[in-house]
This record gives C-alpha cells, structure tokens and sequence, in this order.
C-alpha cells in the first residue's frame, strides 16, 4: 500500500494522530483506498487497530451507505467542486450504525489525487445547536417585521436592541437609539431595575384610560402603551418593552364618547317628555275625582294622550334615524383609511361604532314596536321551527354583547315539533338576553333553558346580575320605568312591556323571581299547537 512522501509524515502526524478528535483520513483515488486513518477514526468506527481498518477490503463508507458506483460519482462531484459535505447512516466494523456528518475535500499531493476525509458523529448536541440557530432565525424575522415597536434594555435602562417598527414611531433609525436610555422615549417609562422583575407576566403601563406620553424625534409627544416583561440571559436581567401607538384607538374612543353622549341627552329628553305626559295623566285623574259630570270628556282626554304619545314615539324614532345614519356612514369611511400600521386597530375600534349604532337602531326599534302594538298592527303567524337551530342562532348573535368573561350556557330538550311563531319568540329571547348580560357582570354565566311537553313551551333565562327589589318588580312591565338601581344604564324601559305584549299575543304568560344581589330568573311558558 502506497505512502506518501516521507516530507509530509510530521505535519501527517501531528495533524491526523495528535490534535483532532474527530475521524480524518486520507483517501487515495487512483488506488481507490485509505491511505491515512487517525486513532479517532480507528475508534469511531469501531476497528480493533489502524492495520485493520487500512487493510479492510470492504470498509463500511461504501457498503452500505453507498455502493461503488454511488461512492464513485460523489469522488468525482468532490474532485469537481473542491469540496463536499453531507449527513449519512455510515456503519460501523462492529456494533450499531451511526448518523455522521461527511466532510469530503480534494487535493493533490506529489501528483497523487488525493480526499481528505472527515467524519464526525453528528450527536445531541449538534442538533440542539442546529434547533437552537433556526429559532434564533425565526425569533430575528419575528422581532424584525413586528407591526408593534419592540425594544430591549439592559438593567440599567439601556436600549441594546430595537426593530424598524419602535424607529419608525418615534422618528428614529434603529441604530440611532441603542446604548440611549428608554425614557428618551418614553419619559415616564420606570426604570427597569425599579419593577419587579421576579413577575414572569410583565406588567402594562399607560393603558387606554392612562395613556403614556411618548416622545418623537421632533418633539411631539402621542398616547403610548407600554408593556414590560423580564427575563435573564447569562445572568444579566434584560427588559423587553412593546410599544403600541394609542393615537388612532382614542381618536376613536373620543368620538364614541361624544355619539354616546349625544345619545344620553336625546334619552333624558324623551324621558323629560315622558315624565310630563305621565304628570298631565295624573292631573288629569285628579280633576275626575273632583267632577264626576266631567268623566267621558276626561277619558277622551286619556285617549287623545295615548294617541299623543304613539305619535310621538313614532316621530323621535325618525329623529334619532338621521343621526343615526351619519354614525353609521362616520364608520364606514374610517374603514377606508388604507396603508397604515394601526389599521386593524383602527378596524377593531370602527366595529365598536357600529356596534353602538345597531345597539341604538335597537332601542329605536322598541319604540316602533309599541307604537305598532298600541295601534294593533302586530299579530302573531304560527309556523313550524326548529327550537334547537332558533336557540342556538340568538345566543350567536348576542356574543358581540358579551363583557369580559361572560358565557351564554344553553340546552334545548324539545323532543317534539314546536310550532310558533318564531319571529316573537326570536325578539322575545334576545330581549330577555339583552337585559341579562347588561346587568350581569364580567365573568358571570347566563343560563338559558329550553323544554317543551306535548301541550307547553317552557324558556327559563338566569343571570348572575344585581337583581331587582320586590317594590320595583311591581312595576316591571310598564311603559317607561326604570328600576333606581339600574338608572345609570342606558335604556328605554320598554323590553319587559314589549315581551309581555307579545306573550299576550300567542297566549303565553311570564315569570319573574328576583331579590337584590341574588341574580333574576325569568320564565315564559306558551302553549303549543300540533305542527302541520
């Protein structure tokens, strides 16, 4: 077996016997065989001595992995590129085979082709290095193309790191602000050493109803929130602060606050109006105590009003449309602005406009719906519905309702066709759910239940609200009243009226069992009729 020239046997020997801990060999292309192995390759692929392994006829790098041919074409790729690296199964002289990483180098020496073979068990540790570059990979795109400002600082309150999104909201490059403190920023931030770093949850800073003022480059300042969170990273405590612009959040806040404002005083109007019909009727009542001969002209009177007052219900309505209407188109175009960071921001506070006008457009609706009661337009029309899919389809459309951690929890156990009329029952149930979820609060349950016998429909509605005294209760299905303690929320006191109403109407009655502070549980039962 050829060696190489006795000018290379020291540098051979200091480099493939002494220093290197993983397997290098030199392999000879023409003769088609090692001619160099070092005492790791010896010991990595398992072979009792060096003698062996040169004099093995059928080494475990081409039988298998590869076969000749195979072993041959990755020669001639190695010697055309220079160099060639790639992950094999390589089999050991005895014992289990092994995944190694193959190094493959070509060379000349003293005219001899010639590859340089490095082979190196690719272990634990080099996949937890691999895994742990390519999430170093994501977590760079993750930090780069953030849509919120993201900035890191040491303990003392040095900016070390921050993404293009935090530059371009306060006017600066990235660059620019590394080795600045925070409140360059954000005057107000706390220092990161003063907050409790022991808090693996972070915690916010100027939330939309204390904004943080931060502060571009030019000076300006806008509402900020900043959110901090901690870790450490080779001992050291770093803090990780997520900037997000309030700007365009309480623009939009302000102009509900000003609908919801305007709303309120057109409400305390009505109620006014309200109040002096109702004070007209009693002064009215008293005159016919006093002068019986007078009666018929009073009754006269008291249906004139009531006349009055439905024309008057019906002309407020179209009143409030108008309004209502500029709302609703104020939306719609804030909805166009394209081409800005905040736009799902944006997005999500216009949804809050619109759903505020569909929460007006509603109690505008109760208005109409007494109107067209008292002039006997409404009449019930039976028709064959399924109570599941009726149910279920009115507890969807009350979630955008919903506050914080409230849940709806409903069954439906109707065995039998129900035939009804389901628009009524549709208005009655969300009313009644309407009225649960406004005076029930956060993280409360909302029961509702639904049971059917061959004659009777039973529908229970449970909230976990404030409940109702037993003096107010008295008065619950009147036109206009609203309870003491629910004034304060907004409200026509005309839901209970109109459900009641509209039970008279398909012959069901209703339940109400409350006490204050225990929540209220209202039942209707409606008889059933053979479905066609």
């Amino acid at each position: 077996m050829p060696l190489l020239p006795d000018a290379y046997s020291a540098v051979l020997a200091d480099l493939l016997y002494t220093h290197s801990g993983e397997m290098l060999g030199i392999y000879d292309l023409a003769l088609g065989w090692f001619t160099h192995v070092n005492p790791a390759g010896v010991r990595l692929l398992a072979y009792p001595s060096k003698e062996a392994f040169l004099a093995d006829p059928n080494h475990a790098l081409r039988v298998p992995p590869w076969t000749s041919a195979q072993w041959q074409n990755l020669c001639d790729l190695t010697r055309r590129e220079g160099h060639h690296e790639l992950e094999a199964d390589v089999r050991r002289h005895v014992g289990k085979p092994f995944r190694a990483y193959v190094k493959l180098t070509y060379c000349e020496l003293a005219g001899k082709p010639l590859l340089l073979v490095n082979i190196t068990e690719h272990n634990r540790l080099q996949q937890a290095e691999r895994a742990l570059a390519h999430s170093v990979r994501r977590f760079e795109a993750v930090f780069a193309n953030a849509t919120l400002g993201i900035i890191v600082c040491d303990k003392p309150g040095r900016m070390v790191s921050v993404n293009a999104q935090a530059g371009q909201l306060f006017g600066y490059s990235p660059a620019e602000l590394l080795g600045q403190q925070l409140q360059v920023l954000v005057p107000a931030a706390a220092q990161p050493h003063a907050a409790d770093s022991a808090d693996p949850l972070g915690r916010r800073m100027g939330h939309h109803d204390c904004p943080l003022a931060g502060q571009r480059r030019d000076g300006t300042e806008f509402p900020v929130e900043a959110s901090l969170s901690y870790f450490y990273l080779d001992e050291e405590l770093y803090v990780v602060a997520y900037i997000l612009d309030l700007s365009a959040k309480q623009a939009a806040e302000q102009e509900l606050r000003a609908q919801h404002e305007r709303v309120a005083r057109l409400n305390a109007e009505l109620e006014q109006r309200v109040i002096d019909r109702t004070n007209a009727l009693l002064l009215t009542l008293e005159q016919l105590e006093k002068r019986g001969d007078e009666l018929t002209l009073a009754l006269q009177a008291e249906q004139q009003l009531g006349e009055l007052k439905s024309r008057f219900v019906s002309m407020a309505s179209h009143e409030f449309r108008t309004p209502l209407t500029a709302m609703l188109s104020s939306a719609d175009l804030i909805e166009e602005f394209p081409g800005t960071h905040q736009q799902a921001q944006r997005l999500k506070h216009v949804d809050h406009i619109r759903s505020s006008v569909q929460h007006l457009n509603t109690i505008l609706e109760e208005f109409l719906s007494v109107g067209r009661i008292e002039e006997g337009r409404i009449e019930a029309h039976p028709a064959n519905l399924n109570l599941d899919d009726l149910v279920r389809d009115t507890v969807a459309d009350m979630q955008s309702l919903l506050k914080t951690g409230q849940t709806i929890d409903w069954q439906v156990e109707c065995p039998i066709p129900v035939r009804l009329d389901a628009s009524l029952l549709r208005k009655i149930l969300m009313n009644l759910l309407s009225n649960a979820l406004k005076y029930s609060g956060e993280h409360s349950v909302i029961t509702v239940r639904a049971s059917c016998v061959p004659k009777e429909l039973t529908i229970t509605v449970q909230d976990q609200g404030i409940g109702i005294s037993a003096e107010d209760q008295a008065h619950l299905f009147e036109q206009f009243f609203r309870a003491p303690s629910v004034i304060t929320e907004p409200g026509t006191g005309l839901g209970l009226y109109i459900i009641a109403k509209y039970l008279e109407l398909m012959g069901g009655i209703i339940d109400l069992q409350s006490a204050p502070g225990q929540g209220t549980t209202v039942a209707i039962a409606l008889p059933l009729t053979t479905p066609d």
